[in-house]
């Protein structure tokens, strides 16, 4: 774990087992309780011989029979096409029509099913892990792809900033007088597609009346991860629902005091909100401190504490 000052404009290296030891009696700690689905799914076009690749990304209906998605290869996938989903072992197919579309291979698929598509997902999804880890999914990562506080169903990402925690260091940080409080942010085109222009996609988010009253009443919020960020922002700022909060350079952050986040990509939204939190400069001095020192980048790699 690097730690950064921004009062002193200096960093150092730490482990993140000693995070505990950064909180104090007045803090809260924001964790955000999104929890992963299995939405990729593999599937063919009816009537075609070609396969087609589609993440789920959120639903548009309340019934959740219609959702955005992104899907592979986008300019074969028509309005009208209908596309069969399917599991060998699971013994369920699951079929839906494009309905309408968008750039960047972003569609509307329409779903037909009897039950809970949920659980229908736990049998022929897949879970999205992240585009440079280069193997197909695992069993196992439907456990180890998730926060140990992770609640609320609707991620296709993981905040990784969570990754981190254990049931031990959510006890330490209680024992060093901190407050937790969950919010919910649901991670999706918002938090980890590149910039294409001056607008994020919209986020659904929720923070309960107990988790807003902690985060009014503390002396310094501790956000865990740019989505708990996101959250908490929003909230101050009279969103409800969704969010498509942009935070970048020059934005007045109203309640964050201090952050954990892991290492980014260039030219990502979640790069330029660390940005806006610590400084430009400061920031990209420590990513070239944390690339000297090996420090591992991404999902499962390490972190900063930014105080």
């Amino acid at each position: 774990m690097l730690v950064l000052y921004r009062a002193e404009q200096r960093w150092e290296d730490r482990a993140f087992r000693e995070f505990p030891r950064f909180l104090h009696a007045g803090d809260c700690l924001v964790l955000n309780d999104s929890k992963v689905f299995p939405s990729r799914l593999y599937g063919r076009r009816v009537g075609f011989s070609g396969l087609v690749e589609v993440l789920l990304v959120q639903p548009v209906s309340e019934n959740a029979k219609t959702w955005t998605a992104l899907v592979h290869p986008g300019r074969k996938m028509r309005v009208g096409e209908r596309v069969s989903f399917d599991g060998p072992a699971a013994q369920v197919t699951l079929e839906a029509e494009v309905i309408a579309r968008a750039g960047w291979g972003e569609r509307t698929l329409r779903f037909e099913y009897d039950g809970d598509l949920y659980d229908l997902l736990r049998k022929i999804g897949h879970v999205p892990l992240p585009p440079y880890i280069k193997r197909a999914d695992t069993a196992e990562d439907r456990e180890r792809y998730q926060t140990v506080f992770a609640r609320e169903m609707g991620s296709v990402a993981a905040p990784t900033a969570g990754l981190h925690f254990t049931g031990e260091i959510l006890d330490a940080s209680r024992k060093a007088g901190a407050e937790i409080a969950y919010v919910t942010l649901h991670v999706g085109l918002g938090t980890f597609q590149p910039i294409r222009g001056e607008k994020l996609h919209a986020e659904r988010f929720h923070v309960s009346e107990e988790s807003a009253a902690k985060i009014r009443a503390a002396q310094r919020v501790i956000s865990a991860g740019t989505t708990s960020v996101r959250a908490v922002e929003s909230l101050y700022l009279g969103k409800r629902g969704e969010t498509d909060l942009f935070i970048r350079l020059g934005f007045a952050f109203q309640r964050t005091g201090a952050m954990l986040t892991n290492f980014h990509l260039p030219e990502s939204s979640l790069l330029m909100l660390v940005c806006a939190f610590a400084g430009r400069e400061f920031v990209l001095s420590a990513y070239e401190h944390a690339v000297q020192a090996g420090y591992r980048f991404y999902s499962y790699g390490d972190c900063m504490l930014i105080v």
